[in-house]
């Protein structure tokens, strides 16, 4: 449990405030319980790590103011929407035999000694925070998770994790989940053709241009009209047989 140290402030003007800010105070009201609520600030130096932390509204503070010391819990927290420092902190007495309602984290241990995460599998968070209903002296400052023997496809539900006493969640018809233990979402890429597949491929994809097209047909043409005048030249002339003179008939 943290102790931290109060002091009274009787002016609430916003004037006094910006002034509290300015010397490195968190103007506060303590409230709940019998007694009156009661204004108060914080040093920063000594409260800013603990509000920076995701158990700081379920976490049980010692507060001292003059001496005296009671335990409370912080129910709120303001921010500056500029700087992002806190502006002002509302706490709440912690009256015994009470019961409150809180936002607990959820806190997941023993990885390593998970099969499924060991296989490639992924821790699927469900619920980073589950309201629970506390008593005031014993609230817990996070839900602990066990994810030891956890295989692809498990559940992690409510009812396997173990609670304080007197410690119950607010949803209470059903068995909830916290967290799954999921099979592993691989995209798989089209593979890339080999280079010399590619240079095949585009080789026997290509056309030719209309100019190839028209230039390889005179060329064609032009090719027949030397090989006819190759076969005339080749050819002789053929040569006239004389005429066969008929025998003079006898008289």
């Amino acid at each position: 449990m943290s102790n931290l140290k109060a002091i009274k402030r009787e002016n609430t003007s916003s004037g006094s405030n910006n002034k509290l800010r300015s010397e490195g105070l968190i103007p506060a009201i303590l409230y709940g319980g019998k007694d009156a609520n009661q204004n108060i600030s914080v040093q920063k130096k000594e409260i800013k790590n603990l509000i920076n932390s995701d158990t700081f509204l379920s976490k049980v503070l010692e507060l001292e103011i003059d001496g005296k010391k009671e335990k409370v819990i912080p129910r709120d927290v303001a921010f500056n929407v500029v700087s992002e420092e806190p502006i002002h902190i509302d706490f709440m007495r912690i009256v015994s035999g009470k019961k409150i309602i809180l936002e607990i984290p959820v806190k997941f241990i023993n990885h390593p000694d998970s099969p499924g995460l060991k296989r490639g599998g992924v821790l699927n968070i469900v619920r980073r925070k589950v309201e629970l209903k506390c008593p005031a002296e014993n609230i817990p400052d996070e839900i602990v998770v066990d994810l030891t023997g956890t295989d692809i496809g498990t559940s992690i539900k409510i009812s396997s994790v173990k609670l304080k006493e007197n410690v119950i969640p607010t949803i209470t018809d059903r068995d909830f989940v916290i967290a799954t233990v999921a099979s592993p979402t691989v995209i798989k890429e089209p593979e890339k053709p080999a280079e010399g597949e590619a240079a095949a491929e585009g080789a026997e994809g290509e056309t030719p241009a209309e100019g190839a097209e028209a230039a390889t047909a005179k060329d064609g043409d032009a090719t027949k009209k030397d090989d006819k005048s190759k076969e005339g030249a080749d050819k002789k002339p053929e040569e006239k047989k004389p005429a066969e003179k008929k025998p003079a008939e006898k008289k």
